[in-house]
């Protein structure tokens, strides 16, 4: 006799869920409520409408969203990393610009004042933050310096008072509506370190980027600044070397790695049940082949996106997770779900160009996700440098 399955989702087809413990999937349910609620009805008007929400900021606060996985200690939520990335997914499922401002907010501003900050500087900013009062950015890419932040051009003079920047920030998502931003910049040595500037700084500036036809509803500036005088305490005193801004990506991108899933899982959910309601030549075109394929192949890539960002957080959680294996699953997880959604906007025809649907709002939004924080050809050469022990990255 067969054995009974329990009811599951269409897209969890190893039964991930049944791995999850109940705080984890109490936190996903949560979040996942919250974008059935707050994000789903009116994202497709933000994303036409160049639109960031910013009226869900201190509601993703009240969720404990932003920096969930940092210590309860500094207000956060104290969450474990599967549990953190579940959240990201499910916020990904939305869109893939509310994620990124929870994980800008929380992996690259909150992040860097935990590990790199002063005991003053982490109680000050990071309850603040967690609440959503306070909003960060991150200011490492410059115009002429993403894939090889060494090249940054940024500067920063000690004088007798504290601390002057000197450069410009590209592609900085939250940069308008930042309150404080964690800037990476050159001191006089050529040493790379790590500040936290007030936006309200006399020199600070932040110019939005209006004509991008990807993450629409996401804050994305460019960062000028000129002179930019901070004082001694605002340097962040573990942020010395460019590996500390490295480190930073590293946590965001395994948040991306779990985002990814999320916006697959909307893009695969919507084409499955479209195919099985949509009659063409007298049938549901589910029941066709070609569409079976597709399906398929859609299924695949997100049960294999699945079992990696799952052992991945396991591997966060014991302390043992290697950049290398971010990098593993940043690349495979944006490049499958930017196939899965291309794939159901090939299944949902003329309906699948609407923001009535989602998969051609997370298909722009994934090729901005498959660029930033390391493009997939650039986490190509981080992996082949780790299996082959040769470095492939060209510099003069």
């Amino acid at each position: 006799m067969a054995q009974q399955v329990a009811y599951r989702a269409p897209s969890d087809f190893y039964a991930v869920e049944d791995l999850l413990t109940d705080v984890q999937r109490s936190a996903r349910d949560t979040v996942r409520r919250f974008v059935d609620r707050e994000v789903l009805p009116h994202i497709g008007r933000w994303w036409l409408e160049g639109h960031f929400p910013t009226e869900l900021v201190p509601k993703l606060g009240e969720l404990g969203v932003l920096g969930a996985n940092l210590p309860e200690e500094y207000g956060c939520a104290g969450l474990d990393n599967i549990a953190y990335g579940l959240l990201m997914q499910e916020l990904e499922r939305g869109d893939s610009g509310i994620r990124s401002f929870a994980s800008v907010q929380g992996a690259l501003v909150m992040y860097p004042i935990y590990a790199y900050g002063s005991e003053d500087q982490r109680r000050h900013y990071l309850p603040k933050l967690a609440r959503g009062e306070l909003v960060g950015c991150f200011g490492l890419t410059e115009p002429t310096a993403g894939s090889d932040p060494a090249a940054m051009n940024t500067r920063a003079r000690k004088t007798a008072r504290g601390w002057v920047l000197s450069g410009t920030k590209m592609w900085i998502t939250n940069g308008s509506i930042a309150h404080l931003a964690i800037v990476w910049a050159r001191d006089e040595a050529g040493t790379v370190r790590g500040f936290i500037v007030p936006t309200d700084t006399p020199g600070f500036s932040a110019h939005d980027i209006h004509t991008k036809v990807s993450m629409r509803a996401s804050v994305t500036s460019e960062l000028v600044l000129d002179e930019v005088e901070i004082p001694d305490d605002l340097a962040l005193p573990g942020a010395v070397g460019l590996g500390k801004a490295l480190g930073c990506l590293t946590q965001a991108r395994y948040g991306i790695a779990w985002g990814a899933v999320g916006a697959a899982v909307a893009c695969f959910e919507e084409a499955l049940s479209y195919a099985r309601d949509r009659v063409a030549f007298g049938r549901p075109i589910a029941a066709t082949q070609i569409v079976q394929e597709r399906l398929v192949d859609m299924l695949t890539k997100i049960t294999t996106s699945q079992l990696v960002a799952y052992r991945l957080g396991q591997l966060k959680d014991a302390g043992r997770m290697h950049y290398a294996q971010v990098s593993l699953a940043k690349r495979h997880n944006v490049r499958a779900a930017l196939e899965v959604a291309r794939e159901a906007r090939q299944v949902l025809g003329a309906y699948g160009i609407t923001t009535e649907y989602h998969a051609m709002r997370h298909a722009a939004n994934l090729e901005s996700v498959d660029t930033y924080e390391g493009t997939y050809d650039i986490h190509t050469l981080i992996l082949g440098r780790e299996i082959t022990g040769h470095e492939a990255f060209g510099r003069a």
